[in-house]
């Protein structure tokens, strides 16, 4: 059973003309294939917003929809039909044009005359620690570039290039399609010529004639000090060759950080944790902690309560770009020691039975502190 269109393209029922199309175009750019190489729900996920985008841009069809449901629309004679497309790359030419969604080349349709080289996106992996530094960091991929034998024309060096006598040397051809709303005419590539207008008489042996290949390089990439999980980095040129000349595209690197064990981020602050044993947190003490720097030392009250934060200032992380640091949070854990021996347990009882009211009063209530807790949360 086909899903709700409008679940699909996670619109409201009542929901605009124009928000059913920036819908789709949003759902459009995300599942396409160039985003997606490894995705391979991507097509099928494409056409089923695509085949919603059909039913709720329409306003007769969508009326249908919205009384009868698909089983309203079938009885109607609608049924979505993407099979005459060809590929993914197809249906996007025929919602966007051949342009796509990114500019330049759309996906699937060959060499285009100066057609700009697609993007390319990049995964790294760093720690915490290279996070906070910076680092040379370096990836594997697959991109296309330019043959080196035939420059880029396609032809084996010395041999001619003939204009194309399919296209007439345009490189586009106009298409018919049958669609169960009528034919549909779109223009694309010439298929012999790949839109580039011209043919070469002799194929270059190293790429075949379609002046270029797919290689795999190693991208080396500076990593600034302060970057974030998820955030990504432009690296200009380093995308796939264009064609006829045109400049190539780029190449998008994702930075992954992994978790630390001991640190946790929160923007430019890092949050720890410090054991304090419970006798400890009574008494008082001088404590090493664990810092981004190796370690620092900090001061526990007498009579520190389980929860309590230290801070300590300009030992977080540093800001994108900027010299300024974050701070270090220190989350103080008071540990109730377990597996006592006899004496210990002596000495425990000992202590149970001197404390008195004023030895348990608290600053501050567990109700007040679970209220001021969630006024900061509902402030954030």
């Amino acid at each position: 059973m086909p899903r709700d269109p409008y679940e699909v393209l996670d619109v409201p029922r009542d929901a605009s003309e124009q928000q059913i199309k920036k819908a789709f175009r949003r759902l459009a750019t995300e599942l396409h294939p160039d985003v997606n190489p490894e995705d391979p729900q991507a097509e099928e996920r494409f056409k089923e917003a695509a085949g919603a985008y059909e039913i709720l841009s329409d306003s007769e069809r969508r009326a249908t929809y919205d009384r009868y449901g698909h089983d309203g629309l079938r009885a109607g004679g609608y049924a979505p039909n993407f099979d005459g497309f060809g590929s993914v790359g197809d249906i996007f030419s025929a919602f966007f044009g051949e342009s796509g969604l990114f500019g330049g080349e759309s996906f699937g349709s060959g060499r285009s005359a100066r057609g700009a080289g697609g993007d390319v996106a990049v995964t790294v992996e760093i720690d915490l620690l290279q996070a906070a530094t910076g680092v040379a960091a370096s990836a594997e991929y697959e991109v296309v570039e330019r043959c080196d034998t035939c420059n880029g024309n396609g032809a084996e060096p010395g041999t001619p290039i003939e204009t194309c006598e399919r296209c007439g040397g345009s490189g586009q051809l106009q298409m018919v399609t049958r669609t169960p709303f009528g034919q549909m005419v779109r223009t694309g590539p010439c298929d012999v010529c790949d839109g580039d207008g011209r043919v070469p008489v002799s194929p270059c042996k190293d790429c075949q004639g379609r002046g270029r290949r797919a290689v795999r390089q190693v991208l080396e990439v500076d990593v600034p000090a302060g970057i974030a999980d998820g955030q990504r980095i432009r690296i200009a040129g380093r995308g796939h060759a264009g064609s006829g000349g045109a400049p190539a595209g780029d190449a998008y690197v994702l930075v992954r950080v992994r978790e630390h064990e001991r640190f946790v981020r929160e923007g430019q602050d890092l949050i720890t944790v410090l054991d304090v044993p419970a006798p400890v947190a009574a008494l008082g003490a001088e404590l090493e902690v664990p810092t981004l720097d190796g370690t620092a030392t900090v001061e526990v009250a007498p009579g520190t309560q389980p929860g309590e934060v230290l801070t300590l200032r300009n030992q977080g992380m540093p800001a994108l770009g900027r010299a300024r640091r974050g701070h270090l949070q220190i989350v103080l854990n008071v540990v109730i020691p377990r597996n006592l021996t006899h004496a210990q347990r002596e000495l425990a009882e000992q202590l149970r039975d001197s404390l008195t009211e004023e030895n348990l009063v608290a600053e501050e209530s567990m109700f007040a502190k679970l209220r001021r807790t969630l006024r900061h949360h509902q402030a954030a």
